[in-house]
């Protein structure tokens, strides 16, 4: 499968979840994540692995999994601390402590993020400490400020994550192959995204569904979507806005857009990237865990996200030091085009 074809591919898979978000956004989105989701962190997991993560050392990739076992813990005891079997904990929790847990969790995510551009930097450990160290100050002097919060303890590991990072994974892939298909693809992308917000069809026979709705209220995931109107400043965040209001419309269906094409993406470059060359016992294993992830979210969604929880922020801070390469790797290739880089040739022997 050549570049101009799999560009032609994701072009229709951006607008098959483009056209699905506008018509069934609440129930795409939970779907996707349900089903697409773990099955993407399984298999970007092993891949990255086959790869020390795109870092210096090959045990780096330690450093963001210590990280991700406290806030793994720390994040559900702030997100289901309504629940019986949380609430116990999250009460210790406050007692030792005091309220500062979400302020924890953005630091820990501030910090991974920054460690994985040490991994990414530096070689010798020493200086992958000392960069470490630097931001465990930084972070603590931000912790309290909203613009610090809303970026990395909200927008980073979710709307970030699947939107911008995908984006930018599309623009290197277009510079690098040089490609019109590629370029094409990035402009559909954006497009997709801005209609929501321009537009706004009267879907007479759509209302979302009782599940969707406790399911979206249950996880948490309502807060993201408070979050954006938050931060946009575009309404009061109650029932009728978030669910049946233009703007809340327009929020819900570009999320479950930027979901639903980021692990779409993720499976149309099978042929290229080739995730799936595992021996047959790793895939078995796969296939195994991702079946029992989709049936603990029919059970119970809530159920589903608190168990699934550590394997889907593991993937986010695991990808970080790829992130970072992205970002190096587009810049080079804006030098090569612009002739501030020489691009680098290979002597024929």
């Amino acid at each position: 499968m050549n570049t101009k074809t799999i560009d032609l591919a994701n072009i229709a898979l951006m607008l098959f979840s483009c056209v699905a978000a506008f018509v069934v956004p609440f129930e795409l989105f939970l779907f996707s994540y349900a089903v697409l989701g773990p099955l993407h962190y399984l298999t970007e997991i092993g891949w990255l692995h086959k790869r020390d993560y795109f870092a210096t050392g090959k045990k780096d990739y330690y450093w963001l999994v210590i990280f991700c076992i406290p806030l793994t813990v720390l994040s559900i005891a702030s997100t289901y601390s309504h629940t019986a079997l949380v609430a116990p904990f999250h009460n210790f929790l406050i007692d030792t402590f005091g309220e500062g847990i979400f302020d924890t969790i953005t630091v820990m995510i501030f910090l991974a993020f920054v460690m994985a551009l040490a991994m990414v930097l530096f070689k010798d450990m020493f200086y992958k400490i000392i960069f470490f160290a630097a931001a465990v100050f930084v972070g603590a002097a931000l912790s309290k400020s909203d613009p610090f919060i809303f970026l990395f303890g909200i927008f980073l590991p979710t709307l970030i994550h699947v939107f911008i990072f995908t984006g930018l994974f599309i623009l290197y892939g277009a510079l690098k192959n040089k490609s019109k298909t590629g370029i094409a693809s990035l402009f559909v992308f954006t497009a997709c995204a801005v209609s929501f917000f321009v537009f706004h069809p009267n879907i007479s026979f759509y209302k979302i569904t009782a599940y969707a709705e406790k399911a979206l209220m249950d996880s948490g995931f309502i807060q993201l979507n408070k979050a954006v109107m938050d931060l946009f400043k575009l309404g009061e965040f109650t029932r009728e806005t978030v669910f049946s209001s233009a703007v809340g419309l327009g929020i819900m269906r570009f999320i479950a857009f930027a979901y639903t094409y980021h692990y779409l993406n993720w499976f149309s470059k099978t042929q290229v990237i080739k995730w799936h060359e595992v021996p047959k016992k790793q895939l078995a294993g796969v296939i195994a865990i991702w079946i029992t992830s989709v049936v603990l979210y029919v059970y119970n969604y809530k159920t589903g996200l608190m168990v699934l929880y550590f394997l889907s922020m593991l993937h986010v801070l695991l990808e970080f030091p790829l992130n970072y390469r992205t970002f190096i790797g587009i810049g080079e290739e804006i030098g090569t085009l612009t002739g501030m880089r020489k691009p680098v040739t290979v002597k024929k022997k």
